[in-house]
């Protein structure tokens, strides 16, 4: 499990507390160096499922139309989208070595084109990124067919995390959020059931097909 910060991961902390199996590494997927420095580390560790999971809303604030803050759009892009891309790259070989062969990436229905959510308009910077990760991860998926390398995009309902804690704080209001709880275990399932045949494809926690 890697995070950018581990003396404030709290939770994680705890969590490898309890579980001699969860080890904990530094990482800032902004870092291409560090990501390359931690592969070399697990070079020869076979990897079932490599869980990109970083990513960053960059603020609603940051993105309202005549008042967007362009300086933050290359930040929310190379986390989204970037950062599960050289991922996948620098720990191909563990993943090709292990039983699974999995590369899974957590998107948003943000980033679709014909998602009904598309009507709410907003966080422009954030939508493209997430198109990006969808696409980038679908191509991967022909890029990597011929290695029985399964990816997946996922689409996590809306989890209430630090972020949308933060949002609902400043805005005032409660957003439909679900627990992290429910969404891990929704999407835990999905993971351990994903196919070969179904590389490619953006799905959401309850295993049902999202539309691009």
């Amino acid at each position: 499990a890697t995070c950018r910060n581990p003396s404030k991961a709290d939770a994680l902390n705890a969590l490898a507390a309890e579980d001699p199996n969860v080890t904990i590494e530094e990482l800032d997927v902004l870092e291409h160096g560090e990501i390359d420095a931690l592969a070399q580390k697990y070079e020869g560790q076979p990897i079932d499922v490599l869980l990109s999971n970083a990513g960053i809303l960059g603020g609603f604030e940051n993105q309202i139309f005549g008042q967007l803050n362009y300086e933050i759009f290359n930040d929310i892009m190379r986390t989204n989208a970037l950062g599960p891309l050289k991922l996948a790259e620098a720990f191909i070989d563990n993943i090709a070595a292990s039983d699974q062969k999995k590369i899974m990436t957590v998107s948003s229905t943000a980033g679709s084109f014909t998602h009904p959510e598309i009507n709410m308009g907003g966080r422009p910077f954030y939508r493209a990124s997430k198109s990006a990760t969808n696409m980038i991860m679908h191509s991967l998926s022909k890029d990597l067919a011929s290695r029985e390398i399964i990816v997946g995009i996922l689409s996590p309902p809306l989890t209430r995390n630090d972020e949308i804690r933060k949002a609902e704080e400043e805005r005032g209001i409660k957003l439909p959020a679900v627990e992290p709880e429910e969404s891990v275990r929704g999407l835990i399932e999905v993971i351990e059931s994903f196919t070969l045949g179904q590389s490619g494809s953006f799905v959401n926690y309850t295993g049902d097909v999202e539309p691009w």
